[in-house]
């Protein structure tokens, strides 16, 4: 019975599918390769010493230096000479720079889009703007890391029995974040924290908002507005803690404030909208040994479905993506478009 997985030919490792004792021999499921080969079978090596569920075994020797290959990819460097059967581990292995020679559209996947007549749709909020949201919250923002306490409890104000009586509202959420003084009030780490506070005041998953500062942050909410020409109104609000006079009459204030918000957020109902309007932001789980073999890839496959029927998929989180860039830049629809991720891995090298 096979207890590892294997899942590439070049491969020099393969992952424990349970934990194995020492002496115990070593074999994976036979399944097909890319390339049409199989793999799997018995590995001919035998556990040296035990490998815990989910970790990597030396499958050959891998002398000092070599190249650890999983995914038929570079994941790290022997920092030592391994023997087959050893466990592969950060006690063994090291992290180096590697050079990718960049390749630009030369793994282009085709996608047979589907016709339009025939999109799938799904319910979903229209917004006023024309976008839509797969659903209809309040958003509780903070300006500062300060004001982050009272966000929070003005949110848990409202649990399933206060919103019962509006039914088509998902939910009042506080977001919140550990920044906003202490920083330049200009420059990267200023413009971003800007435009993330923004695009969160404008996702069409939200029907109203309410911001809520302390009032003598470097990142002042009328800053904001007047950015993005943002006028307050029955469903935008925003007010400092500083200006109400403490965090108990914040609180007080803000819920007056949601509960004023709740009944126009009501009137909004689902509709039928096209999936194409629907675009998923992707984030890895978890940096374990399933993820990548597991949960990842069946997304990936799940934004395939919807690209061809006109949606967006967007691969965020520029950590999981570094070491693995070249192969993206295969895959990049041209020279252009490949080079603006190059540019930024180039920059988050700088920046880290």
């Amino acid at each position: 019975m096979a207890n590892t997985v294997r899942l590439d030919l070049a491969d020099n490792v393969v992952t424990a599918l349970r934990s194995l004792e020492a002496g115990v021999p070593v074999e994976t499921e036979a399944t097909p390769a890319l390339n049409g080969a199989t793999i799997g079978a018995a590995e001919h090596v035998t556990t040296r010493i035990m490998i815990p569920r989910g970790h990597k075994v030396a499958t050959r020797f891998i002398p000092a230096g070599e190249a650890i290959v999983k995914y038929a990819q570079i994941i790290g460097y022997a920092s030592r000479d391994i023997e087959p059967g050893e466990h592969v581990h950060v006690q063994n292995t090291e992290f180096r720079n590697t050079e990718h020679a960049y390749e630009f559209s030369t793994d282009l996947r085709h996608v047979t889009m589907v016709p339009e007549g025939l999109r799938d749709t799904f319910m979903g909020y229209r917004r006023a703007n024309g976008t839509v949201g797969t659903r209809n919250t309040i958003a509780i923002l903070t300006s500062v890391n300060c004001s982050a306490t009272a966000a929070r409890k003005i949110a848990a104000a409202f649990g399933p029995e206060e919103l019962a009586a509006y039914p088509n509202v998902d939910g009042v959420t506080a977001f919140v974040h550990g920044t906003g003084c202490g920083m330049a009030g200009d420059g990267e780490g200023f413009d971003a924290l800007q435009r993330v506070k923004w695009g969160y005041a404008r996702h069409p998953n939200v029907a109203g908002v309410l911001m809520v500062g302390l009032g003598c942050e470097v990142n002042q909410i009328d800053w904001l507005l007047e950015a993005n020409g943002i006028e307050k109104g029955p469903m935008f609000h925003a007010m400092n803690i500083q200006d109400v006079a403490g965090l108990r009459q914040t609180v007080e204030v803000g819920i007056a404030k949601v509960r004023a918000m709740l009944p126009l957020a009501n009137e909004v109902k689902r509709t039928p909208c096209p999936v194409s309007e629907i675009m998923v932001g992707l984030q890895c789980g978890g940096s374990d040994a399933w993820s990548g073999i597991t949960a990842n890839p069946a997304l990936g496959y799940a934004c395939d479905l919807l690209v061809a029927q006109g949606g967006t998929g967007v691969l965020s989180e520029t950590p999981e993506i570094y070491g693995a860039e070249h192969l993206l830049t295969r895959r990049a629809i041209d020279h252009k478009t490949g080079s603006k991720l190059t540019k930024l891995i180039t920059w988050w090298e700088d920046y880290t």
